[in-house]
């Protein structure tokens, strides 16, 4: 790819030391842009994807962030913008590991924590860089969303009703927002061989049934890569897209088609 898919500056990836959040860091560097990105407490795996994009020849930093603390959130940008001056692209990938729980037996703490975490923290982040980027000519947000939005997955509220919240924000930002040169879109992720679906695997959440149940529903009868996800979300964030705003990219084998 060339080097002028993004202006100078960075692409600032909340959540980029996860399962998904690692390969979508190491596609942005793929195709040329410096990377900033956040962890709450995986320091290491932070450390080891800072150390292959500047591998790849693209500056990067990591810093420690929870995204619940409205406080830590400013500080950060502040940080990120005297290491790179510029934030180009925001890509909001933080989300707690959704326990697998029906609506109707879900506790208020339960939805409380995936609430505050994800909804509230994408709001204050939100906040914090929409001013940023109007001062500087404008910009992207690339929201990380989930392919429960086009068929309900059973037991999976904690993590499809804050993502549908954040959806809606995305959409409100790419209204208001446009005039200022500044895009919001998302990429709706299905079910990725990364991240919360291999940890809530191996703790056993997903029998045989539910998988072969979940394979009837895809067009593609395979699990998607995480790479795929950074593929979507380059490509929404870059200057190839930058007549596309308030759109979502389902990056989920055709589920539910």
């Amino acid at each position: 790819m060339t080097d002028d898919l993004f202006p100078e500056g960075t692409v600032l990836i909340v959540g980029g030391s996860g399962g998904i959040g690692q390969f979508v860091c190491r596609e942005f560097a793929k195709a040329g842009a410096n990377v900033a990105l956040t962890y709450k407490s995986n320091k290491a795996a932070a450390g080891k994807v800072v150390s292959d994009i500047r591998e790849l020849g693209q500056k990067s930093e990591s810093y420690s962030l929870n995204v619940g603390d409205k406080k830590q959130i400013l500080s950060v940008i502040e940080e990120v913008e005297k290491d790179f001056r510029r934030i180009h692209t925001i890509v909001y990938g933080a989300a707690p590991l959704a326990e697998q729980v029906y609506i109707a037996e879900t506790t208020t703490a339960q939805w409380n924590k995936a609430i505050d975490l994800e909804t509230n923290g994408f709001f204050e982040v939100v906040k914090a860089t929409v001013p940023h980027l109007r001062a500087n000519g404008g910009g992207s947000f690339v929201h990380l969303g989930s392919a429960g939005h086009l068929r309900w997955p059973d037991k999976d509220g904690l993590s499809v009703v804050p993502k549908a919240a954040n959806e809606a924000v995305i959409q409100g930002i790419a209204r208001e927002e446009g005039k200022n040169n500044i895009r919001a879109n998302t990429v709706l992720i299905g079910v990725i061989e990364a991240g919360m679906f291999l940890e809530l695997t191996k703790q056993g959440a997903f029998p045989q049934t539910w998988v072969d149940e979940t394979q009837k529903l895809l067009a593609l009868k395979r699990w998607g890569k995480p790479e795929e996800i950074g593929h979507a979300a380059v490509f929404l964030a870059s200057n190839k897209a930058a007549y596309i705003t308030g759109q979502r990219i389902a990056v989920a084998g055709g589920f539910g088609v």
